[in-house]
């Protein structure tokens, strides 16, 4: 068996420990450096749907996320910001298989922690410089620490330190809203849908609903506008007055769910125009280091983990010398999925902002969607990759 290049991945959010999980599961050596000093992410929702559960199931986490997840069933729908109803939602893919789920961040981090073998996360690492030569690339840390391997990964997010050595530095695209964001206990809303996806649309605004934790807690996130640009950030705090105000008047359950928050976060709306490239020499990019996207279709998480195992699956039929190339192979994989991803998820969210004043257009576009979500929760990215790597 041919020597399969060493790996170092920079970052230990969903993409980075999923991909660790990935490259381990292929027979790779792999350490993952965060700079953190503990795995965790504030209290909030993450929706995974069958296009990345296919992937997770095959490193052996199907499991713990049919445990610690909540599965979104077919009752799920879209409303007008009355309430009345114009759709239901799509979550299963062509075939009828239903594995989509909302899970609490904090419960995937762990999951995806939990599947790793001791000692290959090291926290307490923050990235502050990268160099590298024809046969080996190095990371120097903030704790005076360094790293080499054969493979640096930068799953270091919207703000990576390491995209600067692959491309260009580039503004983050702000879009003008926010998303206030918590989870509530189930038992202080009983009568809320436990199974359900539920989203309501106005002009300017939308509000979702999902059930995480195998429906202990019901996530939930408002959309509105700002007026001025905030920092991106997943934990600011945020004012539930405030929250309240914006949701005034629409349907009375949206009113009786608000009553019971008593704190919430506020999250600014940034995504990345599509990078001319992702990687450069033994350095690439992954998740949102690579292609921030906008939440509208839920795929953030969902393509990071396409990103793993497209990634994995190349890098296993690699050695360290056709590793650089392997890295090409995987980019051109993977960026126009993500650009057309990225092209929908904006879309999608002028679709929910009811941009257009024809609110009969709108829904009638939200029922066609359909057919959209369906093509992308069939896609199964392990055999375009296999076809990739055999190119090396």
């Amino acid at each position: 068996m041919q020597k399969r290049p060493s790996v170092a991945v920079v970052g230990g959010g969903i993409g980075g420990l999923f991909a660790a999980n990935a490259l381990i599961a292929q027979g790779l050596d792999v350490a993952v450096y965060e700079q953190a000093p503990a795995l965790g992410e504030v209290g909030a929702g993450v929706f995974l749907t069958p296009n990345s559960v296919r992937q997770l199931q095959r490193v052996g986490l199907g499991p713990a996320v049919e445990l610690r997840g909540a599965r979104v069933g077919v009752e799920s729908r879209y409303f007008r910001h009355d309430g009345t109803p114009i759709a239901p939602v799509q979550v299963t893919d062509s075939s009828g298989w239903n594995a989509t789920f909302g899970m609490h961040r904090a419960d995937l981090i762990e999951l995806l922690a939990d599947g790793l073998p001791a000692g290959v996360v090291h926290t307490g690492h923050r990235c502050m410089g990268f160099s590298q030569t024809a046969d080996v690339a190095r990371v120097s840390f903030g704790n005076g620490a360094t790293a080499e391997a054969e493979i640096v990964i930068a799953t270091d997010g919207i703000h990576s330190e390491l995209r600067q050595y692959v491309t260009p530095p580039s503004r983050p695209v702000f879009h003008g809203s926010v998303a206030y964001r918590g989870v509530l206990p189930h038992r202080r809303i009983p009568h809320w849908p436990a199974d359900a996806w539920l989203m309501w649309l106005g002009k300017g605004k939308h509000f979702l609903t999902f059930p995480v934790r195998a429906g202990e807690l019901i996530n939930y996130v408002g959309f509105v506008p700002a007026d001025e640009e905030m920092k991106e950030s997943w934990s600011a705090p945020g004012d539930p007055d405030v929250l309240r105000r914006e949701f005034a008047g629409w349907d009375p359950r949206i009113g009786a769910l608000l009553a019971e928050v008593q704190s919430t976060f506020r999250w600014a709306l940034y995504d990345r125009e599509p990078l001319p490239s992702w990687s450069r020499g033994r350095l690439t990019l992954l998740g949102d280091a690579a292609h921030p996207m906008l939440p509208h279709l839920g795929q953030g998480a969902n393509q990071s983990i396409e990103d793993g195992m497209a990634l994995a699956t190349i890098l296993a039929r690699a050695n360290p010398a056709t590793a650089p190339a392997a890295l090409l192979a995987y980019e051109r994989l993977r960026r126009e999925r993500v650009a057309l991803v990225q092209r929908g998820a904006r879309e999608n969210g002028l679709r929910y902002d009811s941009a257009n004043p024809d609110l009969g257009v709108r829904d009638a576009e939200l029922k066609a969607h359909a057919a959209f979500r369906r093509r992308l929760y069939d896609h199964d990215v392990v055999p375009e990759a296999e076809a990739a790597a055999a190119t090396l």
